[in-house]
């Protein structure tokens, strides 16, 4: 009979953290800015089908990097979570703090009981009536939950792209200005010499949560995805 080897506690812990920072750091940059307009999702993805930003509920979105199957399985759940409990009580009782709660619960367990811990980092934005309603909740792969101010950035080089947007971040941003802001933080240098090449429209995945939407759109759904074309005429 072969003996398994001890392993304390401390360790174990440490090396599935190791293990999910990883390989999250491996994935492409994902950028979530609050500005005067509302909330601009802004992710570094040339797949046209394989999102990493979706609309969870009537103002609130999603945005993760990390494994696609793993935080895809997670929005798919989060999209059920927010319906039924919309669907039972009121619409107004879906919220990002409890949305994000429910997250933090499932990441943390897996973290803990499962053998591989969640390669994935999220993002749950809910756009308010005004910028200071605006909530932005940050959940990590051990269900560590932060209450964020202003903009979150996840995944690649997050410190770097953090840096540039902290510099140009302001209250009253446009839409076109905090999409251009979360470029100029993507957006990868050549050399340390050298000026950031420009992002083409392709290679990216926009979406905003619109501030105004009931009276702009008539719809409590504030979610809308930009298509090239609309990427393009943003920045131009």
């Amino acid at each position: 009979m072969t003996q398994q080897f001890y392993v304390s506690p401390e360790q174990l812990m440490k090396d599935r953290a190791d293990f999910a920072r990883k390989g999250i750091a491996r994935g492409r940059s994902v950028v979530v800015i609050s500005c005067a307009d509302g909330i601009a999702l802004v992710a570094e993805n040339p797949s046209p089908s394989l999102h990493k930003i979706g609309e969870i509920y009537d103002k609130i979105a999603f945005a993760a990097v990390g494994k696609y199957n793993e935080f895809e399985s997670l929005r798919q759940a989060g999209v059920r979570y927010a319906d039924v409990r919309g669907y039972s009580y009121d619409r107004e009782d879906v919220t990002a703090r409890g949305l994000a709660s429910v997250y933090a619960q499932s990441l943390g367990a897996v973290f803990t009981a499962e053998q591989k811990p969640f390669e994935v980092e999220l993002a749950v934005a809910e756009v308010g009536p005004t910028q200071e309603e605006d909530h932005l909740y940050r959940l990590t792969f051990d269900g560590s939950i932060a209450d964020e101010h202003s903009f979150v950035v996840m995944g690649g080089q997050a410190e770097k792209v953090s840096s540039a947007i902290e510099g140009g971040w302001r209250s009253t941003l446009s839409f076109s200005e905090a999409v251009r802001l979360a470029l100029s933080g993507l957006a990868p240098a050549a050399d340390s010499g050298e000026s950031a090449k420009p992002m083409p429209a392709r290679a990216l995945e926009v979406a905003v949560l619109d501030r105004l939407s009931e009276s702009t759109r008539g719809s409590r759904r504030a979610f809308r995805r930009l298509n090239d074309a609309d990427i393009t005429a943003l920045l131009a």
